[in-house]
């Protein structure tokens, strides 16, 4: 908040005390996250956020190493930031093999060494997926790049909050993150670019004053800086604490959904899971259509970046034996703050809404409004 009104100045402008002020405050939060990433202060490049950052990764990567090959490799249930990208870099004469999923929505590490060629330049997979919270075996992954010196990107943003993501033990050469998916502000993020062994090189997305060491220009964002500092060591003290905490909640959450709603399944596999992340397919039901209902229940049915008329999650539909799941599917985010009580709420909630819906499958359906239940923050 200080950095709203009495620490004003441009962390830019190193000629005077204010922006020297500020300059102070970016470099804490830049060692702050560099901290959670075990990684140089210096690799780290502030943006907008992770789709800001996955951008800069895959099109500054690709207009660098053009001359190296123009062959990229990523998966089919990527995040639109990541699979938007591809489609314009062929559009501009690159080529992208799209992988496919198993059923637990993995990708098989002996897909992406099969789908090598001499002109890969880059894999960008992400750590963990938006929808159904799976985790990829990134570190295998990362081996096969390392052996056939080709760069490896990573989206971290749903897992930075709950999951070791030291680039050192992942072995990723750029990592995208997002502050509003570990509290901290919407509208920053940052993309770690490792500068040893090897040295990324990146064609900035953004120039007009040579920031961020000629990567990203433009004026700092000051307070949404401080405030992602302040997320990554905040999420460097609790993050253990609070991922046991919140998947013991998850576990009791699939419990109660079970046995409120018989013939539920889960989308993707629970082993390589976020322990926040629960995505369910209920049997013979509209998943819009019971959203109308669950005003007081913070749920969705796919991403909050998809699109709601492409007629339901490309994610689901990429999972082997999904058939119609991604129709009647719902999306569970907990969080922090998420207890017990508001799980036994919301799923009181959701055994009505579906009853209710079969009673009545072609009528118009509505709800009064109330607070909603916290069960499906920080989607």
């Amino acid at each position: 908040m200080p950095c709203f009104g009495e620490v004003f100045g441009n962390a830019s402008s190193h000629q005077h005390g204010f922006g020297q002020q500020a300059a102070a405050l970016v470099d804490t939060a830049r060692r702050q996250v560099a901290g959670l990433l075990g990684c140089e202060p210096a690799e780290i490049v502030w943006t907008s956020g992770a789709s800001e950052s996955d951008n800069l990764a895959l099109k500054g990567v690709a207009e660098a190493y053009a001359d190296r090959g123009r062959h990229l490799i990523t998966a089919v249930t990527e995040h639109r930031a990541v699979l938007d990208v591809c489609g314009r870099l062929e559009r501009n004469g690159f080529e992208v093999t799209y992988l496919a999923v198993e059923a637990d929505g993995r990708v098989d590490p002996e897909r992406v060494a099969a789908a090598f060629r001499a002109d890969t330049i880059l894999v960008s997979l992400m750590l963990a997926n938006n929808e159904i919270g799976v985790l990829h075996p990134i570190r295998e992954i990362a081996e096969y790049c390392r052996a056939r010196g080709v760069l490896f990107h990573t989206d971290a943003a749903q897992a930075l909050a709950w999951v070791d993501c030291r680039v050192s033990a992942l072995g990723v050469d750029l990592m995208s993150i997002s502050g509003h998916k570990i509290y901290g502000p919407k509208g920053v993020g940052a993309l770690y670019v490792r500068r040893r062994r090897p040295r990324v090189r990146l064609i900035p997305r953004i120039e007009g004053g040579g920031h961020e060491r000629g990567r990203r220009s433009g004026t700092l964002n000051v307070p949404g800086i401080v405030g992602l500092g302040k997320a990554c060591a905040l999420a460097a003290a609790e993050r253990q604490g609070d991922a046991e905490r919140v998947g013991e909640l998850r576990n009791v959450l699939l419990e109660l959904l079970r046995a409120a709603v018989p013939g539920l399944t889960v989308n993707g596999g629970l082993r390589h899971r976020l322990p926040n992340n629960l995505n369910v397919a209920l049997p013979a039901i509209d998943a819009e259509r019971l959203l109308i209902e669950l005003t007081t229940v913070a749920v969705s049915s796919g991403a909050a970046c998809s699109d709601p008329g492409a007629g339901g999650s490309y994610v689901l539909k990429a999972l082997d034996g999904a058939d119609d799941a991604a129709e009647r599917s719902l999306r569970f985010g907990l969080g922090r703050s998420t207890t017990r009580a508001q799980i036994e709420r919301a799923v009181r909630e959701i055994a009505r809404a579906v009853e209710s819906h079969r009673q009545r499958p072609n009528a118009e359906v509505g709800s009064s409004c109330g607070d909603p239940c916290a069960v499906g923050g920080w989607a």
